[in-house]
C-alpha cells in the first residue's frame, strides 16, 4: 500500500481524547476541528516532570530523496509508547517548498506517519500563513518608509529584508520593484522572495520562549543599514507590534496524532540548510513537562541541524539532550561512496539495489564523521540503519560494525516504515540504555571566540575543512556587525545540506577543502549571524515601519494601540 492508502485506512481518535492522555486538561486546548489543536502556553505554568528524557534525532548526510530520519523520530515515539514509557515527538511543519510541496503526502511515511494527512502537509492550523503575513508586512513598511520620505534614512541598496512566499518559486528569487514611477508605484529597487520557512521570523517563533520574549526578538530585527552604515530595526519602523499580533496564534504549538495514536507536536519549520532548523523550544518544553520521553528532530545531516540544535538552541533553552539518535541508510551510504551517480528527479541506478559491500564501507566514511559529529557535544549517540527491502543482512552488519568501531553507543536496524512501533523496538530499548547516564553534553565553541574563530571552529571540527577562505564582503561585514556588539551571537552556517563541505558533488568525508564563506548577515532578532557558505540561494534577513499609531499586544496577549 501506498502512504496515502495506509494513512487513510488509520483508525484517529479525537484529538481531546490524545490530549487528555498526555496530561493536557481541555482547558488550554483550541480545537481545529476533531483531530487538531493548539495548546494555551498557559500549560507552561504548570509544574512538570523533574526527569524527562530528551532525545534528539539527527542523521548522516542525506541524499535528495531522504534517508527517513522524520519516519524514525515518530516511530521511535510510538515503540517508546510501547515499551510502556509515555512519550511525545516534536516536528516541524512541513513547507509547500522543494521538499514537501510536491509530494502528495503528510509527515513520515509507511506506518510511521502523523495524521490527518493533508491537514498537516497543506496549512494546520496557518502558522505558516501567518508567518508569511508577518514577514510580508515588515517588508511593506520598508518600502513605505522609504516612500513616505525616508526619516530613518535608511539606505535602499543595503537592505536586507526580502519578501517571502511559501512556494519554491525560481522566477521570484530576484525581483525589481517600485516600477512605473516613484511618484504613485514606490522607490524602485532589486529584492527578492525567500521561501517562508528561511524567514527570520520562522526562526524568532522557534526559538522564542513566551509571547513577550518573541515581542522583544521582532523589535530587534535588523532590516537594513542606514547611509551611514547603522542598523535600522522593526522597532525603528515601528512595525513590531503588529507582527507580534499576527503571530499571537502562531506561537502556540499544534498538537496532532501519528498513526498509533502517540502525541505529535508540530510547531514552526525552519530550514537547517539556511536557518537553524530545529523545532520549537516551545513545544519541546512543553513536551517534557508532560511526558517521560521527548523525541525532538533537528533538520538535515549532524553537520547542520545537530550542530545548530546544539550551539543555538540549546544556548536559547537551556535544555540539555540525554541522547543523540543518528539515522543512515544503506542506499544513502552506498551513493556516499561515490562509486555510484545520484541525479534529483531520476530513478536510482538498478545496481544501487545489489548488494555490495565495497560501496557500503567506502559510504561510512561519512556515518562515521557524522558519528564523531554527534560526539563532540557529550552526549551518547545511537545510530539507527532505516531499513529498505533491497538491503541485505550482510549489508546491514557491515554498518553496524563500522558504527560501534566509530564510537557509537549501539547501532540497531529500524523498521518502523513496515511494522511501526514493533519495527523500531530495538531502537527504543537502547535510547533508553543511553538515557541511563547523566548527559555530560557541552557546546563546541565559546560566544567570547570571535565571529571568524566561531566559524573556523565549524568548519573544522565538524565539517572537516582544512581552512576558511573570507570573501571582502564577509571580512566588511564581520567587522562591522563587532562595531555593533554583536560579535558574541553564535553563528548560523548556511550551507549545501548534501555534503559535508559547501559543495554538493563532494560525497563521504571530505578532506583538506577550503570552506569559503561569501558573506554574513544579521540575524539579531533570532539571535544568530548567518554565514553563507559556497554557492547558495540568495538569503533573508530581518523586518521594518511607518509612523502613526502601531497595533502592540500586552504580556496577556491583548491588542492595544500605542503611539509612537
Amino acid at each position: 500500500m501506498t502512504d496515502t492508502e495506509i494513512a487513510q485506512k488509520a483508525k484517529l481518535k479525537p484529538i481531546i481524547k490524545i490530549a487528555v492522555s498526555l496530561g493536557i486538561k481541555s482547558d488550554y486546548l483550541e480545537l481545529y476541528g476533531g483531530f487538531k489543536a493548539k495548546i494555551s502556553l498557559d500549560i507552561l505554568k504548570k509544574p512538570g516532570r523533574a526527569k524527562s528524557k530528551y532525545i534528539v534525532v539527527t542523521g548522516m548526510t542525506p541524499t535528495h530523496l531522504g534517508e527517513g530520519k522524520t519516519v524514525t523520530t515518530i516511530g521511535l515515539s510510538m515503540a517508546l509508547n510501547r515499551t510502556g514509557r509515555k512519550a511525545v515527538s516534536c516536528i516541524r511543519q512541513p513547507s509547500l517548498g522543494p521538499f514537501f510541496g510536491i509530494k502528495g503526502g503528510g509527515v513520515g511515511g509507511g506506518r510511521s506517519q502523523v495524521l490527518p494527512t493533508e491537514d498537516i502537509n497543506l496549512h494546520l492550523t496557518g502558522d505558516i500563513h501567518a508567518v508569511g503575513q508577518a514577514h510580508n508586512l515588515c517588508a511593506s513598511f520598508i518600502d513605505n518608509h522609504l516612500f513616505r520620505g525616508n526619516p530613518c534614512d535608511i539606505d535602499k541598496n543595503r537592505i536586507y529584508w526580502r519578501r517571502v512566499v511559501d512556494v519554491n518559486d525560481r522566477a521570484l528569487r530576484n525581483v525589481r520593484i517600485g516600477l512605473g514611477g516613484e511618484d504613485r508605484y514606490g522607490i524602485e529597487r532589486d529584492t527578492g522572495f525567500d521561501i517562508t520557512a528561511a524567514s527570520e521570523i520562522m526562526a524568532i517563533l522557534a526559538l522564542s520562549d513566551s509571547l513577550m520574549d518573541m515581542r522583544e526578538r521582532l523589535s530587534r530585527i535588523v532590516i537594513g543599514l542606514t547611509r551611514n552604515k547603522k542598523p535600522v530595526t522593526a522597532e525603528d519602523l515601528k512595525v513590531a507590534g503588529s507582527m507580534a499580533l499576527l503571530l499571537r496564534e502562531a506561537i502556540k504549538p499544534s498538537i496532532v496524532q501519528t498513526i498509533e495514536q502517540t502525541p505529535c507536536l508540530i510547531h514552526t519549520g525552519p530550514f537547517a540548510n539556511i536557518t537553524h532548523g530545529n523545532s520549537s523550544i516551545i513545544a519541546d518544553r512543553i513536551a517534557l513537562k508532560l511526558a517521560d520521553y521527548v523525541v525532538t528532530e533537528s533538520g538535515f545531516g549532524a553537520d547542520c541541524g545537530l550542530e545548530k540544535f546544539a550551539d543555538i538552541k540549546c544556548r536559547s533553552s537551556g535544555l540539555k539532550p540525554d541522547a543523540v539518535v543518528l539515522v543512515c541508510s544503506v542506499r544513502a551510504l552506498k551513493i556516499h561512496s561515490g562509486i555510484y551517480k545520484m541525479v534529483a528527479g531520476k530513478p536510482l541506478e538498478k545496481r544501487i539495489i545489489k548488494e555490495n559491500l565495497e560501496a557500503v564501507e567506502a559510504g561510512c566514511t561519512n556515518l562515521e564523521k557524522q558519528i564523531e559529529n554527534s560526539r563532540l557535544y557529550g552526549v551518547p549517540c545511537v545510530v539507527a540503519i532505516n531499513r529498505f527491502a533491497t538491503d541485505t543482512d550482510k549489508e546491514l552488519e557491515a554498518v553496524r560494525r563500522k558504527a560501534l568501531a566509530s564510537g557509537a553507543f549501539d547501532c540497531v536496524v529500524n523498521d518502523c516504515y513496515r511494522y511501526g512501533s514493533k519495527g523500531a523496538e530495538a531502537l527504543a530499548v537502547a535510547v533508553i540504555e543511553a538515557c541511563r547516564g547523566k548527559s555530560k553534553f557541552k557546546f563546541l565553541y565559546s560566544l567570547d571566540a570571535t565571529i571568524k574563530d566561531k566559524i573556523e571552529t565549524i568548519a573544522k571540527r565538524v565539517y572537516g575543512a582544512e581552512s576558511v577562505h573570507f570573501e571582502p564582503a564577509a571580512s566588511e561585514n564581520i567587522a562591522l556587525y563587532e562595531k555593533f556588539g554583536y560579535g558574541k551571537l553564535p553563528i548560523c552556517m548556511a550551507k549545501t545540506h548534501l555534503s559535508l563541505s559547501h559543495d554538493p558533488a563532494l560525497k563521504g568525508a571530505p578532506k583538506n577543502f577550503t570552506l569559503p564563506v561569501r558573506d554574513v548577515k544579521p540575524s539579531i532578532g533570532a539571535g544568530f549571524l548567518v554565514a553563507l557558505c559556497g554557492k547558495m540561494l540568495t538569503m533573508p534577513s530581518l523586518p521594518a515601519h511607518p509612523i502613526g499609531e502601531d497595533i502592540d499586544i500586552d504580556h496577556k496577549g491583548r491588542m492595544r494601540y500605542v503611539h509612537r
